[in-house]
């Protein structure tokens, strides 16, 4: 690694490090001690805000189908699938103050 490149990264490794010891509660309770304070586990579903999208309304198959074989069937989906899509917007000339680039 180039000397420019690493006294400095050393320096924010060194300063996350001290700011994360920091950090850290000054008492914690011992791993290994079975009589330590732990805190009750609490759960929370992940289904428990959940809010359904409703009912759908699903329409009469054989029109959907007549639709499909009216406009070409499957085939028709595919080639419109293998279209590439059109771009959003053209890139603007000059930088984004509308400016022209000055070379």
């Amino acid at each position: 690694m180039h000397p420019i490149i690493r006294a400095p990264l050393l320096a924010a490794t060194g300063l996350w490090l001290s700011a994360t010891t920091l950090a850290q509660p000054a008492s914690r309770p011992d791993p290994l001690d079975a009589r330590a304070s732990v805190p009750t586990a609490q759960h929370e579903s992940a289904l428990q805000r959940y809010r359904g999208g409703g009912a759908v309304t699903v329409g009469d198959w054989k029109a959907a189908n007549d639709t499909v074989t009216r406009i070409g069937g499957w085939r028709t989906y595919l080639r419109q699938a293998a279209q590439p899509d059109a771009p959003a917007s053209a890139p603007a000339a000059g930088n984004a103050a509308g400016q022209p680039h000055k070379h």
